[in-house]
This record gives C-alpha cells, structure tokens and sequence, in this order.
C-alpha cells in the first residue's frame, strides 16, 4: 500500500511570467481553484495520507492555501456562508502535508532527492505539481499505478501517447508492446528527436518510485537543461531491476504553457452549471466572429 507523495512545486514557473513573479504556478486557478489541489486531491482520492510538497523561493503561498485560515473561517461564519466555510477548511484537512525546501533549482530529480529523510524506505508516489490528469474510469490514474506496484513490487510510470512531432519535449519509453496497457520497459529517453525516439509514449507526470531510485539520482549528472533529470535516474534503475509504464486512459492538463493552461480553465468551466450556458454563447459567438 503506497502511503506517501512526492508533489514537486519549486520551479520558477517562468512561462508564465510577470504573474508567476510573486505567486507559484502551481497556485494558478484553474476556474477557482488552484492547479496543485487537484494533484493533492488526486493523492489522497489514491488512499495517501502523508504528502510533502517540494517547494522553492516564493513558494510560500502553498504553504498559506493548505493551512488553516482562522481568520477567514471566523469572517465566513459570521457571514452565514456555511459552504464556503466547509470548503476553506476541507483544504486543511485533506491529508498529512508537509512542505521541504529545494535550494536551488536543479531539475525534477534533485526536486524528488529532497524528500528522501521524510520518504524513508517506503515506495512513494510522485505527482507534478502542475499537471491535471483526470482518469476515464472511476480509479484515479496513481491509484492504478499503485496497484501494480502492489501486484510486481517494482516501480510503475504513466505513460500517454504524444504526437509524433510532440515527443521532444518528454520523456519517451522503450519496452514491450503493452498487455492491458501495461508495459516492461527497458529504456528511457529524455526529449529525443522524433528520429530518436522509440515510440510516441510518453511519461506523464505520475510516478511510483522505490526507496532504490534516490541512490540512482545521487549519481546522476545534469543532463538535458543542464537538470538532474529524473527519466535519467529510472532508466539507470531499469538496468538493475524491472519497471512497469501503464498507457492510462483519460486525460491529461499540462498547465505549464499558457495554450493549456487556458483549454483546460475553459474545458473545466464548461462543466460547472453556473457558467456553461453564458460561456458556450460566448464561444459560440467568438467562433462567428474567426
């Protein structure tokens, strides 16, 4: 049973720029809620308790959204507006969170390097921190990767498939042609040119590590960006152990670039009952207008 999650949230979110000067991206709202408590709520929907959220300079506002707001609660509740006070403090309540720093900027893998004291020699989920995956069944997507881990006791990835012409900006796996989805991978390649890569699928923001994987990084190099790059530490891992992908179905919201980050708010608004009939008019009529 995985009880425990990786969220890393430290970069500098720099895409998005001037508005990420004093804010995170991962508190960016996607309709009126930020990007990060989705991948909290997928945790914990996955049966994790314990979570320790990466976090960097200026990073402070993750902090404040999942503590207590005492005085905010006090106003709401005089205020009579009992919904929102349930749902200010469900926040505070969702799991365990604890928060550790990463110094300096040095990719994806030192980010997961940094939670190795309170991680432990448990296996452990990691969640990005700006990625949205909703699951076409009712099983959330790391939820189904911790059961096969449960099932083969080895590190599982997500895995979607990605345009050809997309495959240089991920991480792109190797291995047997999947069975029910599932795939042994025997290689990983970070952002490979389309004649490179080895296939169009791609690792997807959802991990399930071993304690193992925190050694591999120890000894990995910078590489692409110059960035300890966590695809780098698994595929030196593959060379001592089997790791599974799983080519999950649904969806996936990259909220890193602006093109995504705005798709997904709208696709996420057209489904609340109180915006859907104003904003499809709208769209309707901005299509007109093209």
């Amino acid at each position: 049973m995985i009880r425990k999650a990786v969220i890393p949230a430290a970069g500098f979110g720099t895409r998005f720029l001037p508005a990420t000067k004093a804010q995170p991206k991962e508190m960016l709202p996607v309709v009126d809620t930020p990007v990060i408590q989705y991948v909290v709520t997928e945790a914990v929907q996955s049966g994790i308790t314990d979570i320790i959220i990466v976090i960097g300079r200026g990073k402070r506002a993750i902090e404040e959204h999942f503590d207590r707001s005492l005085e905010l609660e006090a106003q709401l509740e005089k205020s009579g507006k009992t919904a929102q006070l349930q749902s200010i403090r469900q926040i505070s309540e969702m799991a365990d969170i604890h928060f550790v720093w990463q110094r300096e900027m040095r990719g994806l893998g030192d980010a997961v390097y940094c939670a190795r004291h309170h991680v432990g020699d448990e296996p452990f989920a990691v969640l990005l921190g700006d990625t949205i995956i909703e699951s076409a069944t009712d099983v959330p997507v790391t939820r189904q990767l911790a059961d096969i881990h449960d099932a083969h006791d080895a590190p599982v990835i997500a895995l979607q498939e990605v345009p050809q012409d997309h495959v240089s900006r991920y991480g792109i796996a190797k291995g047997t042609v999947p069975q029910n989805g599932i795939m042994e991978l025997t290689d990983l390649i970070e952002k490979p040119s389309p004649q490179e890569a080895p296939s169009n699928l791609a690792v997807s923001a959802r991990y399930i590590l071993t304690p193992e994987i925190f050694g591999f990084i120890a000894e990995t190099q910078r590489g692409k960006n110059n960035e300890i790059q966590l695809t780098d530490a698994i595929r030196s891992l593959l060379q001592s152990r089997p790791a599974y992908g799983l080519q999950f179905k649904g969806k996936r919201y990259d909220v890193g670039n602006k093109t995504d980050f705005i798709t997904t708010n709208i696709d996420f608004a057209m489904r609340d009952p109180d915006m859907h009939d104003e904003l499809s008019a709208y769209i309707k009529h901005l299509a007109n207008t093209l």
